[in-house]
Formats: structure tokens, C-alpha cells, sequence
């Protein structure tokens, strides 16, 4: 498993799920972790169990100025960033093109595919200027899959994995390494909104068949170390066994 001793990981999104499980693994590991949410309740909470290797703050990631001055308030903390955890998302409003509210299906693309950019943004250039650094966004079979009622979730999702290989594209010659993680579907919050939706085959799903949010955290410990170069630019599929084994799951 990859050694992030000492490392700080900033992650978005990190009141829950995905987010909550990466920001306890990462700590336990010996990172320092920046959390990030706008829920700032949930994230000071998870922050004080974690201890001094954690800090909480309070932003919206489709805010550029937000994730700036996160940014710069992670790094006056602990100097500099090593790792982007893009974790933020959101799946409601689930609805049809022809009835979806084009106020919350812009706030939808806001978040999932503006706010990977300002993440990548504000990151980038103090880890083009130190030649390192590790930006890992969490994508989606939805990326690459027309999904019913799920416009807004389906073109954010490819934009953000097309935006992972631009940075790819962009800054692999300085050192940084881009991918993308593709968990499959993870028992969170988000899988019971689409549960209680009723719409299309993914709300049918038994509860059971969805994976523990800690595969994907442990999944991205693994892809922050050199076995996972294969991938650089590249989307990593938890679906795929093989990628199971190496990781260490079952």
C-alpha cells in the first residue's frame, strides 16, 4: 500500500461517504487531511475525531474563490499539497430532460464538473512549480453510459473524466500524476437517493450488491503509490477483479 506519511491529501466532499472513509484511511495512515464540504457541522466532527492530522473547511466547491482560499489555508497549515482527492458530487435532481429545472441542472454541472476543475486549478500550479503531486478524481460508469433521468449526473461525469485527461495531457511532463476511479456503486447517501427516485435499473438494485464506502478509500491509498502508473490518465473501474486483487479487496 502506498506510503502517504507525512503527505497532506486535501478531499472534497468529506462530510461523508467516499469523502468520510479516504479522510479516516489517509489519516490513519499518517497523512494530513483537508476536508472539505459544505457541511461544516459534519466535517468539524469528523475532523475532531481524527485529531491534529485533520482540518476541516467549510467550502463549496463550485466556487473558485471557496476553493482557493481552501487551498491556501491548507498549505499555511502544512505547507504544501500533495494529493486532490475529487470526491464532491451530488445525483439529485434525478429527472427527465423534458421536465428537469434548468436552474438545478446547471447547479448539478456546478458542482460535479466546475468544481473538479477549480479543485485541479487551484492545485496546479504549486504542483507544477514543485514537480509533484497526485490529483485523483472520482468518476463513474455514468461517464460513458447514457442513464435515464440522469442528464445532468451522466455529461458532468464525462466532463470530469475528460478534464483528468487534459490535466494529464497538460502535466504529466512536471511530474504530477492524473486518474480517475470509476468505484462503481458504493453504499452511501447518494445510492439512496437514487433508490428512493425509482427511476431506472440502478434504483432496482438490492441494497446489498453495492460495495462499502471503504473500497474506494482504499483503492485511492493504492493509486497515490507507483503501482498505479499504469493508469496515469487513465480511469480506474473497481468493477474489474483484477484491479480488486491488486488493491487488496474481496
Amino acid at each position: 500500500m502506498s506510503d502517504v506519511a507525512g503527505k497532506t491529501v486535501v478531499i472534497t466532499g468529506a462530510s461523508r461517504g467516499i469523502g468520510e472513509a479516504s479522510a479516516r484511511l489517509f489519516a490513519n495512515q499518517g497523512a494530513n487531511v483537508v476536508l472539505l464540504a459544505r457541511s461544516e457541522s459534519a466535517i468539524n466532527a469528523i475532523s475532531a475525531e481524527i485529531g491534529d492530522a485533520a482540518l476541516a473547511i467549510a467550502c463549496d466547491v463550485s466556487s473558485y474563490a471557496d476553493m482557493e482560499k481552501a487551498v491556501q489555508t491548507a498549505c499555511e497549515r502544512y505547507g504544501k499539497i500533495d494529493v486532490l482527492i475529487n470526491n464532491a458530487g451530488v445525483i439529485e435532481p434525478i429527472s427527465h430532460l423534458a421536465t428537469a429545472d434548468p436552474a438545478e441542472w446547471a447547479k448539478a454541472i456546478d458542482i460535479n464538473l466546475t468544481g473538479v476543475f477549480n479543485g485541479m486549478r487551484a492545485v496546479l500550479p504549486a504542483m507544477i512549480k514543485a514537480k509533484s503531486g497526485t490529483i485523483l478524481t472520482i468518476s463513474s460508469g455514468a461517464a460513458h453510459n447514457a442513464i435515464e433521468a440522469w442528464s445532468h449526473y451522466c455529461s458532468s461525469k464525462a466532463g470530469a473524466a475528460m478534464l483528468t485527461r487534459m490535466a494529464h495531457l497538460e502535466n504529466a511532463a512536471y511530474g504530477l500524476r492524473c486518474m480517475g476511479l470509476s468505484p462503481g456503486t458504493v453504499a452511501t447517501q447518494m445510492q439512496k437517493e437514487i433508490k428512493t427516485s425509482g427511476i431506472n435499473a440502478v434504483s432496482q438494485l438490492d441494497w446489498d450488491i453495492h460495495i462499502p464506502a471503504e473500497w474506494p478509500a482504499q483503492t485511492l491509498l493504492w493509486m497515490c503509490g507507483t503501482d498505479a502508473d499504469a493508469w496515469l490518465g487513465e480511469e480506474i473501474s473497481l468493477r474489474d477483479e483484477s484491479i480488486r486483487a491488486r488493491v487488496g479487496l474481496s
